[in-house]
């Protein structure tokens, strides 16, 4: 059975995707089943919910960002140790940018590549018939993507469910499943999504009982019995990034959680050294390391601690005296001169950069980007191009006077100017690198 998957996606977002997903995950680990999970698109959050309801790591996979080779390689890590790949798509199953098929970076794009089946979760609340033509419009819609069933989301009574699944009958599109309005089990969110998994002091209880949903309301068997094997072309281990030195200090705790899997397993897979340290802990980068990254993450929410984080703050300085610095978003935002918390209060940061960022003056940036770099950096070589994305509410508040580290463009390619900020051996911006693109 190794080498097999499933997708979870939806019309939209906001349907119940995740919680389906987390549940599935959840009861067929209970089975003693080896299950990986994926996310489709950039995501920071879901997959460390994936990891924590199966035990294993969960890969991102962005067909916008990624090269198809890239995209090959990771899905088939994932799916050659698991006796089922689960992989949970982003908004609506076909929503993305307008391009090239394949690189659009919508879930329906992965589906037709690995040639792995739906399953629909639709939300029925305020609905019961109606949900049939729209399932069935999405089965229609592209013959590369199969849609092998669906699972009922909000369903209000037994009476709603039969009604639905009379309509779906009458469509040849089978129900595997139907949850019902249970609010208890929704999780907790913030600003950029859900309340992270390690800030759950309950999460394996809240797993537990997502499991115990999953058993009652989903037909766990017919969900393995569609898994299809993962068509794939030949793969490549080449990091989707150069590691940016042989021994890499990389901020990790509750502030800084933001940095993809790949990009650190691609890493190690070259021979690079990941060493973690805690800026939260006021640790300053180890001196044995030749390159420091700053991942993205809340450091708006632990303002006051990284302001009184000497130790770190030093031994940072001393650090981009000789080496590599580099921040991504929230690690961007700690180089630079304060944040300004919810509160308007300012907290000083490392001053590394001449920028400035407030969290009071929230405005919402997010979407696709290309970076050209400007500059070598750690991210890569003067003039490369690096596929990533932005996702923040924080404001540039005072400029500085520190040179562009890359000119930005949105997915479309429309121009965005320049962006970020590189002085002497720090460089840093709100943009997260995802992928060089090769011979770009």
């Amino acid at each position: 059975m190794r080498g097999r998957g499933v997708v979870i996606a939806a019309p939209r977002s906001g349907a119940g995707k995740t919680t389906a997903t987390l549940a599935l995950l959840a009861a067929l680990a209970r089975r003693d089943l080896r299950v990986h999970a994926a996310k489709a698109g950039p995501d920071y959050i879901d997959p460390a919910f994936h990891a924590a309801a199966t035990g294993n790591a969960s890969a991102n996979l962005d067909s916008w960002a990624m090269s198809p080779d890239l995209l090959d390689t990771l899905a088939t890590e994932a799916a050659s140790t698991a006796d089922l790949l689960v992989i949970e798509g982003v908004m609506g199953l076909f929503d993305g940018l307008v391009g090239p098929p394949g690189r659009r970076g919508a879930t329906a794009d992965l589906a037709a590549r690995f040639r792995l089946p739906v399953v629909l979760v639709l939300d029925v609340n305020a609905q019961a018939q109606s949900a049939a033509p729209v399932a069935q419009g999405f089965a229609a819609h592209d013959p590369a993507v199969r849609i092998a069933g669906v699972v009922l989301n909000k369903v209000a009574s037994d009476r709603h469910r039969a009604m639905v699944a009379d309509a779906m009958q009458a469509v040849n599109i089978p129900v595997l499943g139907a949850i019902p309005r249970e609010g208890r089990l929704a999780l907790p969110e913030r600003h950029l999504g859900l309340v992270q998994a390690g800030e759950h002091a309950d999460l394996d209880a809240r797993l537990s009982a997502l499991a115990d949903l999953a058993e009652r309301h989903i037909d766990l068997d017919a969900v393995i019995k569609l898994a299809s094997p993962l068509a794939v072309a030949a793969t490549s281990h080449a990091p989707a990034l150069a590691p940016p030195g042989q021994r890499i200090a990389l901020a990790s705790d509750t502030a800084f959680t933001f940095i993809y899997p790949h990009l650190v397993e691609g890493w190690r897979r070259v021979g690079a050294e990941i060493v973690p340290f805690s800026p939260l802990a006021d640790q300053a980068p180890p001196d044995g390391c030749d390159s420091c990254w700053l991942p993205g993450g809340y450091p708006e929410l632990h303002a006051g601690a990284l302001a009184a984080a000497n130790r770190f703050r030093a031994g940072l300085e001393r650090f981009a005296e000789t080496r590599p610095v580099h921040g991504e978003c929230g690690g961007y935002m700690v180089l630079g001169q304060y944040i300004e918390d919810a509160n308007s209060v300012r907290h000083a940061m490392t001053g590394l950069l001449g920028h400035a960022t407030s969290f009071a003056q929230r405005r919402l940036h997010l979407g696709y980007r290309a970076a050209r770099l400007s500059v070598d950096s750690s991210i890569g070589p003067e003039g490369a191009l690096i596929r990533g994305h932005e996702f923040h509410y924080a404001s540039i508040v005072a400029a500085g006077d520190d040179a562009s580290l890359a000119d930005l463009f949105d997915g479309d390619g429309r121009p965005l100017g320049p962006s970020g900020g590189r002085r002497g051996r720090v460089t840093g911006s709100f943009f997260h690198a995802i992928a060089q693109e090769r011979g770009a």
